[in-house]
């Protein structure tokens, strides 16, 4: 049961974050791109790359640490639920160009992103 609060408590703190910096980014940036999510998602990728280098090579973090950190806040603060969503609105507005560079930034950035944040914790934990 305590495994359940931990996600639960993650997952809460992890979308209000979500919620509030999605918004706050889109709101200052007059566009049809989903910037708000894109950056995001983005820094949700970095942020569990350096939960994953703590993990694995820093010996920093518990069970507990990675279902509050991992599980709940990451799973919940990165989008891709929305960004899939975001992706099907622009698909049926017909936005391609918007659509493929959503798409492509994402996951190239979103990967170099979690390498980034990973490789960050590996060097200095030796």
């Amino acid at each position: 049961m305590s495994n359940l609060l931990f996600v639960a408590l993650g997952s809460m703190f992890g979308g209000v974050s979500r919620y509030w910096l999605s918004g706050f980014i889109q709101k200052n940036f007059d566009t049809a791109f989903p910037v708000g999510v894109f950056i995001v998602n983005i820094a949700g990728c970095f942020l569990m790359g350096i939960i994953a280098g703590l993990l694995a090579h820093a010996n920093v973090l518990t069970n507990n640490h990675r279902l509050l950190l991992a599980v709940g806040f990451c799973g919940s603060f990165t989008t891709f639920s929305t960004f899939s969503l975001d992706n099907l609105q622009l698909l049926s507005a017909k936005a391609y160009f918007l659509l493929s560079l959503n798409i492509g930034l994402s996951v190239i950035l979103g990967l170099a992103a979690t390498w980034g944040g990973y490789y960050l914790v590996q060097s200095l934990s030796k």
